[in-house]
């Protein structure tokens, strides 16, 4: 499935549903283990893959204060910046991920998280569309870059109120975004 079509399946409820496989932090640190995972995306047949593009600098900061020490879960006892150093995406692997991806007939986005992600996106992999999370839906920064791409928007809005909704998908709508 191309970018095209992930686009028409938002628009039309005609078009079967897209399945997209999130790679995220998936990748153990290994380029190989990644393109793997992409492989088996396929196999299973997903539509598309996306990412998570960002630094772990522009997400939280590099501190050992209990604000920033996961308590509870699967990774409690890490700091937020050793455990977003960990599993972030390199930005030099999206090309390769990306060409995988269409080699198989996929698609391949990403949730920026920051402007700089944007910019990079557009310059090395041109994706069909971008993505939000729902922790990002009130970064204005953020949607007025991605809006002005000209390119669909998929957000997530699970941590989002109503309010916060209405306003980021106005804003998206009046930079230039022509789907959410």
């Amino acid at each position: 499935m191309n970018g095209n079509l992930i686009v028409e399946a938002l628009r039309s409820t005609s078009v079967p549903p897209v399945v997209v496989a999130e790679l995220s932090g998936n990748h153990r640190g290994e380029l190989d283990h990644a393109l793997a995972l992409v492989d088996a995306a396929a196999d299973f047949g997903a539509d598309a893959v996306k990412l998570q593009t960002y630094r772990p600098n522009t997400i939280t900061i590099d501190s050992r204060d209990d604000r920033f020490l996961i308590t509870e879960g699967l990774w409690a006892g890490r700091y937020l910046a050793d455990l977003y150093a960990e599993a972030m995406t390199p930005w030099e692997w999206h090309p390769a991920l990306a060409d995988r991806a269409a080699e198989h007939g996929m698609a391949l986005f990403s949730s920026p998280f920051d402007e700089t992600a944007v910019d990079f996106l557009e310059a090395s992999i041109d994706p069909p569309l971008h993505k939000i999370a729902s922790f990002e839906l009130n970064h204005f920064p953020l949607l007025r870059k991605v809006a002005q791409t000209g390119k669909p928007v998929v957000a997530s809005v699970g941590a989002s109120t109503s309010k916060e909704i209405e306003e980021a998908v106005a804003l998206l709508r009046t930079e230039g975004c022509p789907l959410v």
